[in-house]
């Protein structure tokens, strides 16, 4: 496998940021979060064009690894991507996932994207809890992924869908050093 434009997409709590920063890692190749791009200060989102722009600023370059969905971004970002990496791991995996790692960025207090950070209250009692939205969007997402793995627009582009950590774990070794 030589792929030079990867996209890395899943549910949130999925794992595409730790799956991102590896491969990039190991491939040499910079990586790009579609969250860094998206958020501004305060939890304000980017506008469409502000966003679009940014992102395509993000891609010019010949090789790259790119993590995360935004379905309106796809017409950008899957232009040129050569490998997407669909992370569709277990419900129950991705809940745990998500509700650990927005406890532990509550409790620690970790600076995201633009300096925002998550909080308990917002995670768990509000209508823009990530949690909520993981719950919510999984089934949407395995339908989107799995048409588009059968679109013939998209037929430049090479699917891995990865079913669990294991098949992770080995995907990421099998890539060329």
């Amino acid at each position: 496998m030589n792929f030079q434009r990867i996209n890395i997409v899943g549910c949130s709590g999925s794992g595409k940021s730790t799956a991102g920063k590896l491969i990039a890692k190991k491939l040499g190749y910079p990586y790009v979060e579609l969250d860094e791009i998206q958020w501004k200060p305060n939890w304000t989102e980017s506008t469409e064009q502000e966003l679009f722009s940014n992102l395509e600023r993000s891609l010019e370059g010949e090789s790259w690894v790119l993590d995360g969905n935004y379905s309106k971004t796809v017409p950008i970002k899957w232009k040129r991507v050569q490998l997407v990496v669909w992370l569709d791991l277990p419900y129950w995996l991705i809940l745990c996932q998500v509700i650990s790692r927005t406890i532990r960025r509550s409790v620690t207090k970790e600076t995201l994207w633009a300096g925002n950070r998550e909080s308990l209250r917002k995670a768990f009692f509000s209508r823009d809890s990530i949690i909520w939205w993981c719950l919510t969007s999984l089934s949407k997402n395995r339908r989107q992924y799995l048409a588009a793995m059968t679109d013939a627009r998209y037929r430049h582009i090479r699917f891995v869908r990865i079913r669990s950590r294991k098949a992770l774990v080995a995907f990421i070794e099998s890539l060329p050093e």
